[in-house]
């Protein structure tokens, strides 16, 4: 597996346990030792998705400049 699709693969996987842990805190059966412990991941977790999310916008940049192409804001 190439370091790209492991890249992609781990973004999902991170992405999917962090909706997990939002679903189980939502839940509320939840106990406020458990919560914070969750919560704590869960930080981690956005984190680490946020930095995979802004290495991929380099990524896309960096080619993007290569071809004189610019990259717009993304609008609804």
């Amino acid at each position: 597996m190439s370091k790209t699709a492991a890249s992609n693969t781990n973004f999902e996987k991170q992405l999917e346990e962090l909706e997990r842990l939002v679903l189980h805190m939502e839940n509320g059966d939840v106990s406020l030792e458990d919560s914070l412990k969750s919560f704590e991941q869960g930080i981690k977790l956005a984190r680490s998705c946020q930095k995979s999310l802004k290495e991929a916008e380099l990524k896309v940049k960096i080619l993007l400049s290569e071809d004189g192409a610019q990259l717009t804001d993304f609008e609804e």
